[in-house]
Order: structure tokens, then C-alpha cells, then sequence
């Protein structure tokens, strides 16, 4: 077997290959053999037709089958022979192919990068040391305060923190916002709508204007749209609004009393509240660490610059645009404002596409140097723990992941982890302490 390397671009190659005449005809053979034996025939028991039956019959799958065989298995050797590490898939261009002639074929490959791997023990990382505060678990015990709120009709002027039932509709320059922003239906108009009178909880300057204001009244409200507002088409407009006001409702917080407490499961006030301070603590040492692995992969991708193959960013872009429209979607945010970004999305997809397979090669070299592995046992473990998670049977969960190629994108968050650790573990740490938390 002849081969040759043709490098087209950093990370793409051209491979020839060219197998030898003998090969070809011996690869007839065996294939030719094995359809005579599962062959069947009128007249004939199992694997005993005639050879030239079976070649006249089947000559086209028999080809099929020997230049399938002869492709599969010489490129797997070449690849192996000219040590090259393949990425994607394999774009074939078949030259030649006739039995009793070499076999001789192109393939245009993708291959992972080569680099230096960069010094990536005592990366410089800055660790912020923060601690639980009362003041901290006195606004988490109001949060939950204002779960357990009640609501309580009330028969004079609406004040500050209090909220207001009301149907309202909207104009502009004497249009219907429904018309001007058909995407955003909820600014234009609405019925039976709960607003609280808070600074910054509706469109600003909305809220405001209905202090004072009593159930059956009748209000109209003005706003000037700022021009970076969330809808576009309203942005710097001068609004205004018919209110009526349906209902005027005085929120009442439960007292942080055992009784309260016990709603939440605690035995008591001072079991809710270690409770809470623990969560809080937990929230702390959850963004310290996002903090410093942060620190660390940036830390990486600055110390080295290498080609990347272009499938890979491709196939990773989509997947990053595919999460963005999706989470954008769940928000709310019609496809046309999502179209309208397309663009913006692009670009952001692709610079974070390119960083993503960037540090792909960069684990997986650094796993490689300091021998760091999956093992079987905690891929299981870790489907076990989703499959409990997502209350499914870890069989089913198993099927599904390797129908979709999950086991393998389980395999990387794994090493991926695994490799961070090591990297956190021999970092330059220096502890800091946090800045203070806004009131």
C-alpha cells in the first residue's frame, strides 16, 4: 500500500491512497466467498449455488461490499501509519477501482491541531473570600417572606408597595401600540394586569402615576419610552395610556415566626435561619469556585494560538446558536425581534464556538500529559445521578444518550472537570476579599 500527504491548510490534509492489484483481487475473493455461502437458490441447499451464479446475480453488491472493505480498512491504516489524528469525517474521492487494477483513492481529511502546550501549572488566579453576613440572610428570609404573601382588598388611595388590578391600552401619537409593536402585546394593552407600585417593576415611570388612585377610577397614564427599551419599536416614543383601576390590594408578609418557619419545613426560626445561611454559603463558595475555573480557562486560551478545524467551529457555532434561540425563546422574545439579532448572534456563536473547541484540544492534551482518564465506572455513576434527576429509568436515559452521542459529550464534561481540578489544585491562588454586596 502506496501513500502519500498533501497538507491544504493548517488543520486539512489530502490523502492518497493506492492499494495494490493483489489486494484488490484476494478482497473479491473473500467477499465472492462469503455471499456463496449465504446465498440461496432454487434447487440448491445453502452455500452450495454455483460461484458464477452467485457472481452474475449479486456482482453489484459483491463490488459494493469489497471497495467498502478495501476503502475502510486501508484508510484506517494509513491513518495510522502517517500518525495522524483525524477529526470529523472523511471526505472520500474514489480514482480507481476494477478488480484486477490497484485500488487508488483520495481522501480530504481534518486533523487536530499541533501546538505546544503553553505552561499551565501555577496559573495566576485570584480567589475571592466572601462570608454570609446577617444582613444577607435577613433579605433571603424576606424573599421567602414575600412567597407566603397575602393580598388584601383594601378601600382607599393606592400607596407605595402596593398593588393595583387594572385594564389598560395604549397609544402613541394617537396610534394603538398594538399596531406599532405587534411583538410586544403585553405593553400594549391588558386586562385584569396586577401592578406593583414599585420603581422599575413595569414600564418606567407607569407605576408612579397611580398612587392615590382608588378602585373604579379612571387614569391616563403618560411615558416616554427610553430610547435603549426592550421593544424597539416603542424606544424613545411618548406614550399614553387608558388605566382603569380594578382592585386596590395591600400585600401582607407572614410573620418570621416557628409557624412561618415550619412552613419551610424548619422545626423553628433559628433552624430556618442556619438553613438559610448554609444555602447562602453554598451559593458563595458556588460562585467563588465558577470564578476561579473562569480565571483558568481564560488563563489557558491567552497563552497559545493555534488553527482549528473548520468543521468543528462550524458544528459547535450551530450548536451555540441553537441554545441562544432556544433560551431566547423560553423568555418570551418573538422569532422576528430573534431574526432581527440574527446577526449579532452570529457572530457571538462563533466566537464562543471557536473558544469552546479551543479548549477542547487543550484538555484533552493536558489529560494526555498528566494522565488523566474517564473511567467506565463514573460515566455510569453520572448517568445513574441524571437518571434520578430527570425521574427516568437509567436504561432508557442510556439508550437515548448513545442514539444522540451523549456518552461522549458525558465523557468530555467529565475530563473536562477532572482536568480543571488538576489545573485549580497546582494554581498561583491569591485570596482577595469580596466586594461589598449592593443593598
Amino acid at each position: 500500500m502506496n501513500v502519500t500527504v498533501e497538507t491544504l491548510a493548517p488543520c486539512r490534509k489530502l490523502l492518497r491512497v493506492e492499494v495494490d492489484a493483489q489486494a484488490v483481487d484476494s478482497t473479491f475473493e473473500k467477499v465472492t466467498a462469503d455471499f456463496q455461502r449465504h446465498a440461496r437458490f432454487p434447487g440448491f441447499r445453502p452455500g452450495k449455488a454455483p460461484r458464477d451464479r452467485v457472481v452474475k446475480t449479486y456482482a453489484k453488491e459483491i463490488e459494493e461490499e469489497v471497495k467498502k472493505e478495501l476503502i475502510s480498512e486501508s484508510f484506517r491504516k494509513a491513518v495510522k501509519e502517517q500518525k495522524l489524528n483525524v477529526v470529523g469525517v472523511p471526505d472520500l474521492e474514489e480514482i480507481q477501482f476494477e478488480r484486477g487494477q490497484a485500488l487508488q483513492f483520495a481522501a480530504r481529511i481534518e486533523t487536530a491541531p499541533e501546538f505546544e502546550l503553553p505552561e499551565y501549572r501555577k496559573l495566576p488566579v485570584r480567589r475571592e473570600i466572601a462570608t454570609v453576613t446577617e444582613g444577607d440572610i435577613d433579605r433571603a428570609i424576606g424573599v421567602l417572606r414575600e412567597q407566603r404573601a397575602t393580598y388584601m382588598d383594601v378601600a382607599r388611595p393606592a400607596q407605595a408597595e402596593d398593588f393595583v388590578v387594572v385594564n389598560y391600552s395604549g397609544t402613541s401619537e394617537g396610534k394603538p401600540l398594538a399596531e406599532l409593536a405587534p411583538n410586544a402585546p403585553r405593553l400594549a394593552q391588558q386586562r385584569n394586569f396586577w401592578v406593583h407600585i414599585k420603581p422599575g417593576s413595569f414600564i418606567p415611570g407607569f407605576n408612579e402615576q397611580l398612587i392615590g388612585a382608588q378602585a373604579g377610577e379612571r387614569r391616563n397614564v403618560t411615558v416616554d419610552f427610553p430610547a435603549d427599551f426592550v421593544s424597539p419599536e416603542l424606544a424613545g416614543r411618548h406614550g399614553v395610556y387608558e388605566v382603569e383601576i380594578l382592585q386596590v390590594k395591600e400585600r401582607i408578609l407572614p410573620e418570621p415566626n416557628d409557624e412561618f418557619a415550619r412552613a419551610y419545613g424548619a422545626e423553628d426560626m433559628s433552624k430556618l435561619h442556619e438553613g438559610v445561611r448554609q444555602d447562602l454559603q453554598n451559593e458563595l463558595n458556588l460562585k467563588q469556585r465558577k470564578g476561579v475555573r473562569n480565571q483558568l480557562i481564560r488563563g489557558l486560551l491567552d497563552r497559545v494560538q493555534f488553527d482549528l478545524p473548520e468543521s468543528m467551529v462550524i458544528h459547535e457555532t450551530r450548536n451555540v446558536i441553537y441554545d441562544i434561540v432556544r433560551e431566547n425563546q423560553q423568555r418570551g422574545i418573538s422569532k422576528e425581534a430573534i431574526d432581527k439579532q440574527k446577526d449579532e448572534i452570529y457572530n457571538f456563536a462563533s466566537g464562543s464556538a471557536k473558544e469552546r473547541v479551543k479548549l477542547s484540544f487543550l484538555i484533552r492534551r493536558i489529560a494526555e500529559k498528566e494522565g488523566i482518564r474517564v473511567e467506565e465506572q463514573e460515566i455510569t455513576q453520572r448517568i445513574l445521578l441524571l437518571a434520578h434527576q430527570h425521574q427516568i429509568r437509567p436504561e432508557k436515559l442510556t439508550k437515548q444518550l448513545k442514539e444522540r452521542g451523549g456518552i461522549n459529550e458525558l465523557h468530555e464534561e467529565l475530563l473536562s472537570t477532572k482536568v480543571l481540578d488538576f489545573l485549580e489544585l497546582h494554581a498561583h491562588v491569591e485570596e482577595i476579599s469580596a466586594s461589598p454586596a449592593a443593598s
